[in-house]
C-alpha cells in the first residue's frame, strides 16, 4: 500500500510480551507502521510527553488487554492514561480485549482488589469501541488481522505517503487552488462581502426558537420518599439557561441531575436525595436533544462510573452568550423607561425589545 497507517499498540509489557510482539508483526505485515514506546516510562512526566505525543500523531489507537493495566498515572493506571490521550486527540480506538473464560496464570493479574475493580470498568469502557475478544494467542492472531483489516478498510484515515508521491501535479494544483480560495474567503470577510455574521446570527436565533418552544417534565425523588413526585413541565430554554455555566466543564449525568434537583425543587420543605434527585432517562433524553442542536457534547471519555461527562460546545456558548446580551439589553431598556416615566432622564426608546421568555 502507499499509504501506510500509523498504529499505537497499547498494552503492558511483563504479561503480554508475547502477545505484544506478534500483535506488531501483524500490523507490520498489514504495511502499517507500529509504534510502541517501550524505551520510555509512562510513570516519569517528561518521557509521557513524548507518549502522548506519538499517541497524537497515530491515526489508529489499538489497546491490548488482559489482566493488568500498568504502573499508576495520576489517579489513573498507563492503560487508560493511554487511551483518554487518544481519545481527546480524536485518535479511532481498537480494543482485543482478553475473553472472560480465557486460561489466564493467576500470577499475571492484578493483585489489588481495587485495581482489579478499575481494569474490569475499563474493559467495559473499551467495549463501547470498535473491538473483539481473544482467548488465546492464536486467537489473537485471527481477530486483530481482521479488525485492523476491517478498519482501514472501511474508516480510511490520513496515514502517510512517500514524499515522491505526496507532491503529484493533480495533488499540488488542487492544494494551490484551495489555498487562493482561501484567500479571497478571508479577503471577503475583512471587508465585509460576506453574509457569514448573518448566517450565524441565524442559526443562533433558529436553536433559540426550538429551545423555547420545546418542554419537558421532570419529576423529582426525595430522601424519605418512596416514589417520583412533583411532576413538573419545563421549557428547554430554562434549562439551557441554567445548565450553560456549568456545562463550561465536564458534566457526567449524575452531576446533571443533581444539579436540577437541587435548583428546580418545587418543594424546599423537602430534600432531594443525592443519586440521581432527578429520572436518569430524562437528563440523558435532555443532553441528546442538546446535543441534536448542536449545543453540547459528549466528550466521550468516562469521567467516573456514573458514565461519560458532557461539555458546551464554541456553538453553545454563542447562543449563550447572544441570549443573555438580549436580557441585558432588554434589562436596560426597561430601566430606562421606568425613569423616563418619573422623569429622571429622558429616553428615545419607546418600548422595549421582546426578550424570550423562560
Amino acid at each position: 500500500m502507499s499509504r501506510k497507517y500509523f498504529i499505537y499498540i497499547s498494552s503492558t509489557q511483563d504479561d503480554l510480551r508475547v502477545e505484544r510482539r506478534e500483535l506488531t508483526k501483524i500490523v507490520s505485515e498489514l504495511g502499517a507502521i507500529p509504534i510502541t514506546m517501550d524505551a520510555f516510562y509512562i510513570s516519569n512526566e517528561d518521557d509521557r510527553k513524548f507518549i502522548w505525543k506519538a499517541i497524537e500523531e497515530c491515526d489508529y489507537f489499538l489497546s491490548l488487554i488482559a489482566y493488568k493495566g500498568g504502573p499508576a498515572v495520576d489517579r489513573s493506571f498507563a492503560l487508560e492514561a493511554e487511551y483518554s490521550c487518544a481519545v481527546k486527540a480524536g485518535i479511532p480506538v481498537l480494543a482485543l480485549v482478553i475473553g472472560d473464560k480465557a486460561r489466564w496464570k493467576a500470577s499475571k493479574k492484578e493483585k489489588d482488589p481495587a485495581a482489579a475493580e478499575a481494569l474490569g470498568l475499563f474493559k467495559n469502557i473499551l467495549k463501547g469501541h470498535t473491538h473483539d475478544t481473544w482467548m488465546n494467542l492464536a486467537d489473537l492472531k485471527q481477530k486483530s488481522l481482521a479488525l485492523l483489516t476491517k478498519e482501514m478498510n472501511l474508516h480510511p484515515r490520513l496515514g502517510w505517503v512517500p514524499s515522491s508521491r505526496a507532491a503529484e501535479p493533480v495533488v499540488a494544483n488542487e492544494l494551490g487552488r484551495l489555498i487562493r480560495e482561501n484567500e479571497l474567503f478571508r479577503c471577503s470577510i475583512k471587508s465585509g462581502e460576506t453574509d457569514l455574521d448573518k448566517i450565524v446570527n441565524n442559526e443562533i436565533k433558529h436553536s433559540l426558537r426550538i429551545l423555547a418552544a420545546n418542554k419537558i417534565s421532570l419529576s423529582f425523588y426525595y430522601i424519605d420518599g418512596d416514589n417520583w413526585e412533583n411532576a413538573t413541565v419545563f421549557r428547554y430554554l430554562k434549562l439551557f439557561r441554567l445548565l450553560a455555566p456549568e456545562l463550561t466543564i465536564p458534566r457526567t449525568a449524575s452531576e446533571i441531575s443533581l444539579f436540577l434537583g437541587n435548583i428546580l425543587n418545587p418543594d424546599l420543605s423537602k430534600t432531594v436525595r443525592k443519586d440521581y434527585p432527578t429520572p436518569s432517562n430524562t437528563i440523558k433524553k435532555l443532553m441528546v436533544d442538546f446535543d441534536l442542536l448542536k449545543l453540547v457534547r459528549n466528550t466521550g471519555v468516562q469521567a467516573s462510573e456514573n458514565g461519560v461527562a458532557w461539555i458546551m460546545t464554541e456553538f453553545g456558548k454563542e447562543v449563550f452568550a447572544y441570549y443573555r446580551m438580549r436580557q441585558m439589553s432588554a434589562a436596560k431598556k426597561r430601566t430606562a423607561g421606568k425613569r423616563e416615566k418619573t422623569g429622571d432622564t429622558a429616553s428615545n426608546d419607546s418600548s422595549p425589545n421582546k426578550q424570550l421568555e423562560v
